[in-house]
């Protein structure tokens, strides 16, 4: 156990304010997720349009996240994140513009403004990441990592479980008009925390060369690739979120409200463990824990997969979540702990490039295979491959596995 007072972090008011940014932001965009892809299989009924919507969210969120991690370096990033926390907010609004009166006019409005507020997370993303190394003081790094990840956890739950009941009562105007309003709130956090100090970098030196260094700095270390591709390639194959829609509705037949809690279980599960990782950070192993998780992460989907049991469907949901929490905590710490300040917001790029292919395109892909062999069929198969890929990856990434960190003076221990 971390030998420090592990509210420490709670103790600083710009900690407290990027907490609050971050959560009501998380709540905004984890219901947005729920409502538009709900809202969207209601009008098509078909799987493939929630793969298409990953892909609308992904082109542009992949192919702006490395140019908005150059920037991230370059530009005031508390200034930028500002910018795109207006820009969600508007996107929202618009959303409940659209989706009054007939909704199947409108489907090609819902898919291009999904497309915009892509473009807005790829300058958030990597903004935010590099912005809270500045907010947050080296010797409470995973103290704090742990108290935002479990306020981003929380508000996983909440959003999507709460959103669900909205979405029956109001609507999705409704539900996009309180969308909108945490967005807000997560816009005025920001607003709050004072100026920070950040590198000041030579802008003169070619974009391209600049961004090359953040790919060049990854792929020379071999934890830091290793652990990206892991969870690239098992939440591309593994992940079913996108296709909660289809087993809320076709499937378990619980609706909007039983949607709302499947997208919550699985947040649900990180948050406890994540909580406990506020005492019992599990970095002291990270590597062999790191290929624990995602092999349980694997086991969990599975279970899902073969599931026509509510409660059952819930609990492996949850148990994803619980491992996929551990996954998140060590990899955070290791972009923080391994990565050069100056080169912060290049290198968050390149990881959250991974994440972006990982979460949108594995939508894509899980829509696309649901299509042709069916959606309980795409499910379990991705978790075989899911087990796959933590077996190939642990004989290539030898450093990775052995990947250690001192729990004391959060060094990496060779």
């Amino acid at each position: 156990m971390i030998p420090h007072n592990s509210f420490s972090a709670l103790k600083i008011k710009d900690i407290q304010l990027f907490i609050g940014s971050t959560g009501f932001f998380t709540l905004a965009s984890r219901a947005l997720a729920v409502v538009i892809g709900f809202q969207i299989y209601k009008i098509t009924h078909n799987p493939l349009s929630l793969g298409w919507l990953g892909l609308v969210e992904a082109i542009p969120a992949i192919s702006l996240v490395l140019f908005g991690g150059w920037v991230a370096d370059h530009f005031n990033r508390r200034r930028i994140l500002l910018t795109t926390r207006m820009a969600s907010l508007i996107c929202a609004l618009t959303l409940a513009f659209l989706s009054q009166g007939q909704q199947q006019t409108n489907l090609l409005g819902l898919y291009g403004i999904i497309f915009l507020a892509g473009i807005a997370r790829g300058f958030a993303d990597p903004a935010n990441t590099a912005f809270e190394a500045q907010v947050v003081p080296k010797h409470l790094t995973v103290s704090a990592t742990s108290w935002i990840s479990s306020s981003w956890i929380s508000c996983s739950v909440i959003g999507p479980a709460l959103i669900g009941f909205v979405f029956d009562a109001k609507g999705a105007v409704g539900c996009y008009i309180l969308i909108a309003v945490w967005f807000l709130l997560s816009w005025i956090c920001m607003l709050l925390i004072g100026s920070k100090p950040q590198p000041v970098l030579d802008r003169k030196e070619p974009i391209t060369k600049s961004i090359s260094l953040g790919w060049k700095f990854v792929f020379n270390h071999q934890p830091l690739i290793g652990a990206m591709a892991l969870d690239l390639f098992a939440v591309l194959f593994g992940g079913m979120i996108a296709l909660l829609p289809v087993f809320a509705q076709d499937i378990l037949h619980v609706g909007a409200s039983g949607l709302g809690f499947l997208n919550a279980a699985p947040s649900l599960g990180a948050l406890i463990i994540m909580l406990y990782a506020t005492r019992h950070p599990p970095i002291e192993h990270a590597g062999r824990n790191l290929f624990l998780t995602v092999t349980g992460f694997g086991v969990s989907i599975l279970i899902f997969a073969f599931s026509t049991h509510f409660w059952l469907s819930i609990s492996a949901l949850f148990l994803s979540g619980v491992f996929d929490g551990v996954s998140m905590v060590i990899r955070r710490s290791m972009v923080r702990l391994l990565s050069p300040d100056e080169m912060r917001g290049r290198i968050s790029s390149v990881s959250w490039i991974f994440i972006c292919a990982s979460n949108e395109l594995g939508a894509f892909e899980s829509g696309m295979v649901a299509g042709l062999i069916g959606t309980v069929p795409c499910v379990w198969v991705g978790g075989i491959i899911t087990l796959g890929v933590v077996a190939v990856t642990a004989v290539l990434t030898p450093q990775l596995r052995q990947l250690k960190f001192d729990p004391h003076s959060l060094e990496h221990k060779k």
